[in-house]
C-alpha cells in the first residue's frame, strides 16, 4: 500500500501545495493565460487529442491504486443485462421473455450474497463482487453484496443514456470510465471467477472477449459460468462452432452452464479443487 504524501520524506514541494498556491496567484494577463496553468491542473490541456495516451494511463491507474489501497486482491465478476427486471417489476418488462428472465435477477442477488459472505471472511480482500455498476443484473449483484454486509465494485462507463451507478455499489469502489478497453481490463485483472447472466450486446461483448483471452492463453483459466442454459443455447449454437472447426471441441469446456446460485458455488469450488 502506498503511504499518503504526508507520511513520505520529500525534499521537493508537493504538487498539491503548488496547485493551491497557483490558484491564488494575482490576476494579470499573464496568469489568466491558458499557457500559464499548471499542466496537471489544466483540464482543457488534459482533454486534448494528443493527451489520449495519458488519459488511458490515468484510467488504468486510478481504479488500480484505489483498489490496492482498500486491499482488494481478487474479484468475482458478474456480467449481465441491464434490462433484466427485478421480479417485482417484471410486469413492466418490455417483452414476456424479459419478464421471465427476472428469475435471474433473483439468482444474481443470491449468488452475490453467498460470495460476499466468503469475502467478509477475508476482511473484504478476496471474492469481492464486481459488476458494471448499472441496473438489471448489475444492480442485483451489488444489492446481494450490500445486503450480505460486504463491499462491492461498480465499473461504470459514460453512455449517452446511462444514469448514475445503482445505489448498492460501495461508494468508495464506484468508478466511471471513458474507455471501454480500460474498463474491461479492470474487470479481468483481479477476476477469480466470471459469471455471465442473460444479456444483450454488451454482455456478449464482455463474454466473448474474456473467453478469447482464456482460449488464447492471454488469461489464466478461471471458473466461467453461464447462467441460463436455455437462453444461451438458443442464441448461440456452440456446437455448430465446434463442428465448423472455427473453435476446437475442447473450447466448449472453457465454460459451464448453471441455473442457480448454489450450482454456481459448487462449480467454483470444484474448479478451485483441481
Amino acid at each position: 500500500m502506498t503511504p499518503p504524501d504526508d507520511e513520505r520524506s520529500h525534499t521537493l514541494r508537493h504538487s498539491q501545495q503548488d496547485a493551491i498556491v497557483a490558484a491564488h496567484d494575482p490576476s494579470t494577463p499573464q496568469t489568466r493565460s491558458p499557457s500559464y496553468r499548471l499542466a496537471f491542473s489544466d483540464t482543457e490541456f488534459l482533454l486534448r487529442e494528443e493527451l489520449r495516451p495519458v488519459r488511458l494511463q490515468l484510467e488504468l491507474l486510478k481504479p488500480e491504486m484505489i483498489m490496492d489501497e482498500r486491499g482488494v486482491t481478487s474479484t468475482v465478476v458478474m456480467f449481465g443485462g441491464a434490462r433484466i427486471p427485478a421480479p417485482e417489476h417484471a410486469a413492466r418488462a418490455r417483452t414476456p421473455t424479459l419478464a421471465a428472465l427476472s428469475s435471474y435477477y433473483t439468482e444474481a442477488e443470491r449468488f452475490a450474497a453467498l460470495i460476499t459472505r466468503r469475502s467478509i471472511a477475508t476482511k473484504g480482500r478476496e471474492w469481492v463482487i464486481c459488476t458494471g455498476g448499472g441496473p438489471g443484473v448489475m444492480e442485483a449483484g451489488n444489492k446481494g453484496a450490500y445486503e450480505a454486509g460486504g463491499q462491492s465494485i461498480g465499473l461504470g462507463i459514460v453512455l449517452p443514456h446511462e444514469q448514475a451507478p445503482n445505489l448498492y455499489v460501495t461508494p468508495e469502489l464506484a468508478f466511471n470510465f471513458h474507455y471501454f478497453a480500460i474498463r474491461k481490463m479492470h474487470f479481468l485483472m483481479r477476476a477469480r471467477a466470471i459469471t455471465i447472466f442473460p444479456g444483450g450486446f454488451g454482455t456478449l461483448d464482455e463474454m466473448f472477449e474474456a473467453l478469447t483471452l482464456i482460449q488464447t492463453g492471454r488469461m489464466k483459466p478461471v471458473p466461467f459460468l453461464l447462467f441460463g442454459t436455455e437462453f444461451w443455447n438458443r442464441i448461440i449454437d456452440w456446437q455448430a462452432l465446434a463442428e465448423a472447426g472455427t473453435i476446437s471441441p475442447e473450447d466448449l469446456g472453457l465454460f459451464t452452464f448453471v441455473e442457480t446460485a448454489e450450482e454456481a458455488i459448487e462449480a467454483i469450488d470444484a474448479f478451485e479443487e483441481l
